[in-house]
């Protein structure tokens, strides 16, 4: 198969989920069953993924295929010169893995939403929504340039909306679509304004074109701040979409989506487009973007992993735990171990949309109760789901064997190297940390789903096992989940990596002596911002690998341990842990009052404003509005009464009185000579009377 082939599939790829949403969007109220279109469009999407994805592995593994065209040619600008704008499609490893990732996420997740969503009045809809998302994702995959990711990146947000609020009749739901379409928009914002602060620079949008000028020196006018400002501002676009800190508090309110979106948009597609952006305008950031991405990913991880220890909403606990691994993967990214940062996208992309779709199966067989204090024992009659959500589980804990151990030992060695290098210990401290809490609240919430005896007799009695729709996604997505299809060497974390073998590190743009303790200081000068993979970080991450892999699986050791001892074998009391630290338990249970304070900080004042301003628009604005219609209104009535009286009374009157004076004339005029005669001979005497000295 040629490179001409591949971008023909990889178009076909792209707009058939587009297709599938314009059929059974035009056409579903009118065909009962359409949706099997839709799915059987996605599944074709995905097979040639798969088709794609091996093509490049084995005819092309080393090389960029690119196909662009023009778009709009401005001609020459003036002050500006030639200028155009260029759409294309960029087809490289990373590419190739996401494309099957994402659909193969959108397949799993449209079959299990067959029996999930069954009997939906609005089920034709439900699936067009999906198609929709899947084409907008996908857009952002295959893009060679900026302005195409964020035309997609836009358009993910809204078909996002329109899943998370799918059930607009609750007022939860409706408000969740909201906050999560508003609070992206606050980072869209900053990345629009990054992508114009290079376009402005470099008139392109090309990537490519981008970072061949900044390893030529040419930084955005000529200085590495614009440059780190640059960068800064576009990873806001990757804040809002990943959910980081500040921006995370959509994700859990997404939970009010039906079950199976929360795991298309919580797995591999919505959330990880950040991550994927970061990954893309990787070889641009400057060291102090570096920095400040890695630790807004660090803390973004801590503080979602200190809310999921006290969540009892099982899709809760699974929402925040997505935020913490999202900041994991941000955070390696900020630390340079790229190729580690895309890895752990993967494997979270499958174990993560496993337990997502492991939730649903347990919500549905509980009859719609989420609350996980409500279950309990449910291994006995859910015996698919709870095996598939335990590999799952071993996997987000790094257990050896699975993918996430695989994933999460590089991250953690990569933390461990930065900080041994820069000093800014706080970052694998955060790392570490979590990886213990992670393991933790996993557990807790596989004991108190499944373990132990039922909470809730009458629930569980009506439980049983979902249908084979339901469970065979689960299935495939736990299977993936263990280590084989990564690594057939578990236990070294730099042999036979098939995925790392497969995703390349960007090509540095500084020289290749360059070292990393000089890239992140602050004397990076035309090109010398960048932080790569140099010798000396490669060396620390060798060097640390093993003592980061131990310390890892003796924090996940410890916090499945401490899970079955307080809630397996209850040799903690988990309520006088509460009680005896009553502040912090409520601290992390109400999410750090994070919400409250946007509402006092900037919704409450925002709405305040709002009605000062109705309330000045009403009475001031529409008064003096209102207030001038009056005057008008009687200066009218004023100017009306002057021409009916005055003006129009003059008009009458001289009309009356022409009208008077032509009565009296009227009677002079006889029609006899003789009068006229007469009347002349008076008038003459009269005339000489007067005129007469006498």
């Amino acid at each position: 198969m040629d490179q001409l082939t591949l971008i023909s599939l990889s178009i076909a790829i792209l707009f058939l989920p587009l297709l599938g949403f314009i059929v059974v969007i035009l056409f579903g109220k009118r065909f009962e069953k359409l949706y099997m279109f839709e799915v059987g469009v996605i599944t074709l999407t995905f097979l040639l993924s798969a088709l794609l994805l091996v093509v490049k592995l084995t005819s092309y593994i080393d090389d960029k295929i690119q196909y662009a065209f023009t778009w709009i040619d401005f001609g020459n600008v003036p002050l500006i010169g030639s200028m155009q704008i260029d759409l294309g499609i960029n087809i490289d490893n990373v590419t190739a893995i996401m494309l099957v990732v994402v659909n193969l996420i959108s397949m799993l997740v449209h079959i299990f939403s067959i029996a999930y969503m069954k009997g939906d009045k609005r089920y034709n809809r439900y699936f067009a929504y999906l198609g929709i998302f899947t084409f907008s994702m996908l857009g952002i995959v295959i893009t060679h340039n900026l302005l195409m990711m964020y035309i997609f990146w836009e358009l993910v947000g809204l078909s996002s909306y329109l899943l998370i609020g799918f059930w607009y009749e609750k007022k939860s739901a409706s408000d969740a679509a909201k906050k999560a379409f508003i609070v992206n928009r606050i980072g869209d914002i900053g990345f629009f304004l990054g992508i114009l602060i290079l376009f402005t620079h470099y008139k392109t949008f090309t990537f490519d074109t981008i970072f061949a000028q900044i390893a030529a020196g040419n930084l955005p006018f000529d200085s590495t701040g614009w440059l780190t400002a640059a960068g800064i501002l576009i990873f806001m676009g990757a804040v809002g979409k990943s959910a980081q800190f500040p921006l995370h508090v959509w994700l859990p309110d997404a939970m009010e989506g039906p079950t199976p979106v929360s795991a298309l948009i919580h797995a591999a597609t919505m959330v990880a487009a950040g991550v994927y952006l970061v990954a893309r305008i990787f070889v641009m950031l400057t060291a102090d973007a570096m920095l400040v991405i890695a630790v807004v990913g660090g803390f973004t991880s801590f503080i979602a992993a200190t809310i999921a220890l006290t969540q009892n909403d099982i899709k809760k606990v699974l929402a925040y735990s997505t935020v913490s691994q999202l900041g994991y993967m941000v955070m390696s990214l900020g630390v340079g171990a790229y190729a580690f940062a895309f890895f752990h996208l993967v494997t979270h992309a499958f174990f993560k949309a496993c337990l997502f779709l492991g939730s649903g199966s347990v919500i549905h067989a509980m009859h719609h109760e989420q609350d996980i204090s409500e279950m309990g024992g449910l291994r006995k009659k859910l015996p698919i789901t709870y095996y598939t959500f335990l590999i799952s589980t071993l996997a987000i804990s790094g257990v050896p064997l699975t993918s996430g151990f695989l994933s999460k030992d590089g991250i953690l060695a990569g933390t461990w190297a930065f900080g041994s290098l820069t000093g800014h210990w706080l970052i694998p401290i955060f790392g570490f940390v979590v990886a213990l809490m992670t393991a933790f609240y996993m557990f807790r919430l596989v004991i108190l789903t499944f373990h132990g005896s039922p909470r809730n007799r009458e629930k569980y009695d009506h439980t049983h096992e979902s249908p084979f729709v339901m469970v065979m996604p689960l299935v495939v997505l736990s299977v993936l989940s263990i280590f084989i299809w990564y690594s057939p060497l578990p236990h070294d974390s730099e042999a036979g990596w098939f995925l790392s073998d497969w995703v390349r590190t960007p090509a540095t743009v500084v020289p290749a002596e360059a070292s990393f303790d000089f890239m992140i200081s602050d004397n990076a000068a035309n090109a010398n911002h960048h932080i790569t993979h140099s010798a000396k970080y490669t060396d620390a991450m060798h060097r640390i690998h093993y003592p980061a892999m131990i310390l890892s699986e003796i924090m996940a050791g410890l916090g499945i341990l401490l899970a079955f001892a307080m809630y397996q074998w209850r040799k903690i009391d988990p309520d006088k842990i509460a009680d005896k630290f009553r502040g912090l338990y409520r601290f992390s249970l109400y999410k750090w009052y994070i919400d409250e304070l946007y509402d006092e900080v900037f919704i409450k004042p925002t709405l305040t404003l709002s009605s000062a301003n109705a309330w000045f628009d009403n009475k001031i604005i529409d008064g003096v509005v209102n207030g001038s219609a009056k005057i008008t209104v009687f200066l009218s009535a004023i100017s009306g009464w002057i021409d009916k009286y005055i003006v129009d009374g003059f008009v009458n009157f001289t009309a009356l009185l022409s009208g008077f004076i032509g009565i009296i004339f009227r009677k002079l005029q006889t029609g006899k000579v003789q009068t006229y005669i007469v009347l002349v001979v008076f008038s003459v005497l009269i005339l000489i009377f007067i005129i007469s000295p006498f």
